[in-house]
């Protein structure tokens, strides 16, 4: 009877641990490939966190000339960090370039396929892997 318990609670335990994981979302429920964005701006806050690495910039509309912070998603630490990332890659103030796209509900938000770090600080001129959901025109994370 307590081994049927046992295994009864690991199967529970297991499914609900799977539940979690599959509620991740794709790109695709987010995010729209068929409207890529560049935007360049200055990084205001960069969240080193699971499942996400979130970068946040300042970016000035040229026609309007009105800043607008953006929020770039890109992939999850560990990846990054494979792709040559650290924690101080990115400093508040750096000017960066950002090749990603657009949020499908119109908010100022990206899916980062790379980033490009301006002529200055650390690593000038150095694009680095986003290891984004959306690579290579793959699918779903």
């Amino acid at each position: 009877m307590k081994n049927k318990l046992f295994g009864a609670l690991a199967v529970a335990g297991l499914m609900l641990a799977g539940g979690a994981a599959q509620a991740h979302h794709s790109f695709s429920a987010e995010f729209d490939a068929e409207k890529p964005q560049q935007l360049e701006g200055i990084v205001t806050k960069v969240e080193w966190t699971n499942p996400h690495v979130w970068i946040y910039l300042n970016v000035k509309d040229p026609a309007t000339g009105k800043v607008s912070n953006w929020g770039a998603e890109m992939g999850p630490p560990h990846g990054l960090q494979r792709n040559g990332w650290r924690r101080d890659t990115l400093q508040i103030g750096t000017v960066i370039k950002v090749d990603g796209f657009l949020a499908r509900n119109g908010s100022d938000r990206v899916n980062a396929r790379s980033i490009t770090i301006a002529g200055t600080g650390q690593r000038p001129g150095q694009t680095l892997d986003a290891d984004s959901s959306q690579r290579n025109g793959g699918g779903a994370e």
